[in-house]
């Protein structure tokens, strides 16, 4: 029995036979398109001098993408350059320490330059620190270097609903912080200390990054945030002016054109929750333990 497709070739050789050349043209066209991208155009694209870009955003909870994403830069021959794109009201401590580091090793081997967008305090402003040059926005605001964990006595509240810590624990400070009753005299000279020896840290990589004297930006380290004009003339950001600015001062250093290709990361993944949290600096003591030390 004929299949109908011999009926149809058939019927109409002409129409058949125009079919199978728009087939044979097409399939020769798709595989010139992925011969001259597999030897031409794709190692032409990869090597191309490009400008890399990294956007911190949000609270700094967990560095691994940003980081991630920094090495891959840094290990990319075709990046001559990178701009740090930096919109975060600050974030845990260790987080963001490991963004500053990572933007450290790169700042010594390519050019980095720092823009801050609405907002790049505390943590946020940590992780800029290290790039060679800072542009802020007249009205950003930054700075707020400082520490803060917060701690909560809702003591009144369990009693009145009837319920008693009964926990057993290993030290006297292992309760620390509970929030089932007030804090002792030395549990509060506990969290002190802690929270001195985190601000320490900050001063110093601050001032090491910057070239400042380390007295100087221990005065200006005392929690405040300041306009990005108010950073300027403290000494913590070097220019101002927005996005764009801080991309035509990186294209000159790197003397590359302003439209050259840009590779942008990391990709970002936020829930809506985390969000709306960022936007009012709760997400960490939020969804966090019952203490988290942070940079905002």
């Amino acid at each position: 029995m004929e299949t109908s497709k011999t009926k149809f070739s058939q019927r109409h050789p002409l129409i058949f036979g125009f079919l199978l050349i728009i087939t044979a043209v097409v399939a020769f066209m798709l595989a010139m398109a992925v011969f001259n991208y597999l030897f031409f155009d794709g190692p032409k694209l990869r090597t191309q001098p490009k400008i890399g870009v990294v956007n911190v955003s949000g609270l700094i909870t967990d560095s691994r993408d940003i980081v991630d994403w920094i090495q891959e830069l840094e290990e990319n021959d075709s990046v001559k350059g990178v701009l740090l794109r930096v919109n975060s009201p600050g974030g845990v401590v260790a987080p963001s320490q490991e963004v500053f580091r990572a933007v450290k090793s790169l700042a010594q081997k390519k050019p980095v330059v720092a823009s801050l967008s609405s907002v790049a305090a505390s943590g946020g402003y940590y992780a800029a620190s290290p790039a060679g040059l800072i542009v802020a926005n007249p009205g950003t605001l930054t700075a707020s270097i400082g520490v803060k964990v917060t701690l909560t006595n809702i003591q009144e509240l369990l009693q009145k609903l009837g319920i008693e810590d009964q926990g057993v624990y290993s030290g006297d400070f292992k309760d620390a912080g509970t929030v089932s009753r007030p804090m002792t005299d030395e549990e509060r000279e506990y969290f002190q200390g802690l929270v001195d020896d985190m601000h320490e840290q900050f001063v110093q990589d601050v001032a090491l990054a910057r070239g400042m004297d380390e007295q100087r930006v221990f005065d200006l380290a005392d929690g405040r945030a300041m306009t990005g004009r108010q950073a300027l003339e403290a000494g913590l950001v070097d220019e101002l002016g927005g996005r764009s600015e801080a991309l035509d001062i990186l294209c000159e250093k790197v003397q590359l054109p302003r439209d050259a290709k840009q590779l942008e990361g990391p990709e970002e993944k936020i829930s809506i929750l985390r969000r709306i949290l960022s936007e009012f600096s709760l997400g960490d003591n939020i969804l966090g333990p019952r203490w988290i030390f942070t940079y905002e």
